[in-house]
């Protein structure tokens, strides 16, 4: 059995609600195929900037470094400029992982 581990960063609005439903996919692909996925979610998102300032900690992209894949959602808020959430999360971790 192939196991993969990956990180979860569902992000805001639809992408938690999508997000699941592609994990519950992907779960029945690896039953199908014998792959075993280790989750582990992150609460990085536009609404965590809200109250913490931050869109993801200081050593986000190490914590990430971990993982053999990134599964990221939807990210973007009322209120929040688009540029906090490229900067602050999505840009560094593209540019991070190529």
């Amino acid at each position: 059995m192939i196991t993969h581990r990956i990180a979860v960063v569902p992000g805001d609005g639809i992408g938690k609600e999508v997000i699941p439903e592609g994990i519950r996919v992907l779960e029945a692909v690896g039953r199908r195929f014998d792959i075993r996925f280790l989750w582990q979610e992150f609460p990085w998102s536009c609404e965590a900037y809200t109250e913490t300032g931050r869109m993801m900690p200081e050593d986000g992209l190490e914590q990430l470094c971990r993982f053999d894949a990134i599964f990221l959602g939807a990210v973007g808020f009322p209120g929040v400029p688009d540029h906090i959430s490229l900067w602050g999360l999505l840009i560094p971790i593209r540019r991070h992982m190529r």
